[in-house]
């Protein structure tokens, strides 16, 4: 982690903003806020530029023209721009995919839509998304999709799905317990494309994008058939283990 030295952190006296979940300021003012934007945005293209190993918090504050004091007041650390990308890239994403699924009812229409904006959204950010997948798939980081400082965007990401489901026909016709978990097993499967673009080297993602166009048909088929009675008892217990081992791992992050 690039942390700061002593050089490098604010005077004493100087105030500390209140922070978000994961050491992020939040905001008081207009003028805060397009601070806060310039320097995420400054450390996006650095990234993009430099690789993430090789920027460091000094250069992205001489950069955006801000003291290196300022830019740990708005992030505690480099990792913390990371947190505050996935909020920003959560919140484009769900504006894009519920514009493009205005008037459109079929459930598995509405998920490939879900699925193929993500990674339209994300397309610029793939050279060097690898970089920020080490990070985020220990279980002990703070980025982490699992931890709680990622809770913001990952609850931003689960009501899009939930959306993605009641504005569907099949909405009404499932079990009231299964929809409910739905939009997070939705979410679930989010995260296995986003593992699967990180890797995919072919030109413009091109097979991320055919998993998405292929597997949303069969999943929609599955959780359809999951309404009718002679599935229910696999529904039970696919339910049961979903709730008691998966959903307890989202939102706590692992200690050593």
């Amino acid at each position: 982690m690039d942390k700061p030295t002593d050089s490098d952190r604010p005077a004493t006296g100087t105030p500390t903003a209140p922070e978000l979940p994961g050491g992020r300021a939040q905001p008081k003012t207009g003028k805060s806020e397009q601070t806060r934007a310039l320097i995420l945005e400054t450390a996006m293209r650095l990234f993009k530029e430099r690789g993430y190993d090789k920027t460091t918090m000094r250069a992205i504050s001489a950069e955006a023209g801000v003291s290196v004091g300022n830019a740990y007041y708005y992030f505690a650390s480099k990792e913390f721009l990371i947190q505050g990308f996935y909020d920003q890239m959560t919140y484009q994403h769900a504006t894009d995919a519920r514009a493009r699924m205005v008037g459109v009812k079929d459930f598995a229409e509405r998920l490939e839509i879900a699925l193929a904006s993500w990674v339209d959204c994300a397309a610029e950010y793939h050279e060097f998304a690898s970089q920020f997948f080490r990070t985020a798939a220990d279980p002990t980081s703070s980025l982490s999709p699992f931890s709680n400082e990622s809770h913001p965007a990952r609850a931003t990401a689960v009501e899009l799905f939930r959306e993605v489901l009641t504005g569907s026909e099949l909405a009404p016709k499932l079990d009231a317990e299964l929809a409910e978990l739905l939009p997070d097993i939705l979410w679930l499967y989010l995260m296995v494309v986003v593992l699967y673009w990180v890797f995919d080297r072919t030109p413009d993602t091109e097979r991320t994008r055919e998993f998405v166009h292929r597997s949303t048909p069969m999943a929609a088929r599955v959780i359809n058939l999951s309404r009718y009675r002679v599935f229910r008892p696999i529904v039970r217990d696919a339910k049961g283990l979903i709730q008691d081992f998966i959903l307890p791992t989202i939102g706590r992050t692992q200690k050593s």
